[in-house]
């Protein structure tokens, strides 16, 4: 059973640092950095790393990820449709 987890939590993470390069929104690909780090965490708690899963998830995704998203909607000027 645990075998099955660490396989779809492993693919899941592996898709999404791919679709982190290849994305072409930056909007987008933050939101894939933000799942890369949360499956990162998920391997963390099959490890029994609790603490290691919970400052990956405070640390990464809600201060890193934030601050990215943060600089992406402020220096966007020019874009208007």
């Amino acid at each position: 059973m645990i075998d099955i987890v660490f396989l779809v939590i492993s693919i899941a993470t592996i898709f999404s640092s791919i679709m982190v390069v290849r994305s072409k929104k930056l909007v987008h690909s933050a939101v894939y950095l933000a799942g890369t780090f949360i499956g990162t965490a998920g391997l963390f708690i099959l490890l029994k790393a609790e603490f290691l899963a919970w400052v990956q998830v405070l640390v990464y995704v809600g201060a890193v990820v934030t601050l990215i998203l943060f600089t992406i909607m402020l220096t966007r000027k020019g874009e208007e449709e």
